[in-house]
């Protein structure tokens, strides 16, 4: 867990501007997690840096207090590109030997808003997309993911970042099937494009969303969603659905309610797991 944390005015930005305390969105985050994969995603912080600086922009910026809150406070004229230096980040907190020797499985960044991170990216030899261009390395064989959190936003965000490599990871992992063979396009159709044979959706559509986030809308819909709670045993039973079953507009709601129905036991199929975490926490393809 790497904290960027530059200090204003003598106390650090998150204080300053009086945002979430990152310490506790880790612990809900974690929490969280474990209940939406039924204690299989099962997080341990065994390291945190707290870092008092800016972090490096891919062309070598870097804020520093005055220009970040100018900024701030015209709403406007933040550098551009505003992706962080990754592989400097990688190298100035030796990351990859503390995966390759098994110290660790995954970085978490909290930082503020610009400052740079993509929601997710996975890094390695043979590293895929997973919501942000694959950042490949010779040096490593196991792919991990960093994932990138804002302490200016809640766990709600924290949980749609997760969910958006859900989203890449499962469309690799069904890349070669067709029909009725890719579970992950039945698993993920809603109304607005499958009418009448909507599942669960995705991160932003849930089964009856008519536009990006319309988490909140009442119109009933026929829906299979609960059907894969008994996966791998599917019958097509539907039900109608509304907002109420997903927490009526919640963010956070939303997305336990959506990572509490991917597939989650044993066995698998056409050589596919039935347990979909060990592919989106675990990277096992």
């Amino acid at each position: 867990m790497v904290v960027h944390a530059p200090r204003i005015n003598g106390r650090s930005i998150h204080t300053h501007f009086r945002w979430h305390n990152p310490d506790q969105l880790a612990a809900q985050y974690v929490a969280d997690v474990a209940y939406a994969s039924y204690g299989y995603a099962n997080y341990q912080i065994v390291e945190q840096v707290e870092l008092d600086e800016f972090p490096r922009k891919a062309d070598g910026f870097s804020y520093d207090a005055t220009t970040y809150l100018a900024c701030w406070q015209r709403h406007g004229g933040f550098h551009q590109p505003d992706l962080l230096d990754y592989p400097h980040l990688l190298h100035q907190l030796d990351l990859v030997r503390q995966v390759k020797s098994g110290e660790i499985d995954e970085v978490w960044l909290f930082g503020f808003p610009y400052a740079g991170y993509y929601e997710s990216i996975m890094v390695g030899a043979d590293a895929i997309w997973c919501n942000a261009p694959p950042l490949q390395n010779g040096r490593l064989q196991h792919r991990f993911v960093i994932m990138g959190f804002s302490y200016e936003r809640g766990v709600g965000e924290m949980l749609e970042n997760l969910g958006h490599r859900v989203e890449a990871i499962m469309s690799h992992v069904y890349r070669q099937q067709h029909g009725a063979a890719n579970l992950w396009q039945q698993f993920s159709r809603y109304h607005k494009t499958h009418p009448g044979q909507a599942a669960c959706g995705n991160v932003h559509f849930a089964p009856n969303s008519v536009r990006d986030y319309d988490w909140g809308n009442p119109t009933p819909v026929p829906s299979s969603c609960d059907d894969w709670l008994n996966f791998p045993h599917l019958t097509g039973q539907q039900r109608l659905v509304t907002c109420r079953d997903w927490g009526n507009g919640d963010i956070r709601q939303h997305h336990l309610w959506w990572l509490r129905r991917l597939p989650h036991v044993g066995g698998q199929s056409n050589g596919i797991a039935h347990n979909w975490w060990r592919y989106v926490v675990g990277n096992e393809w």
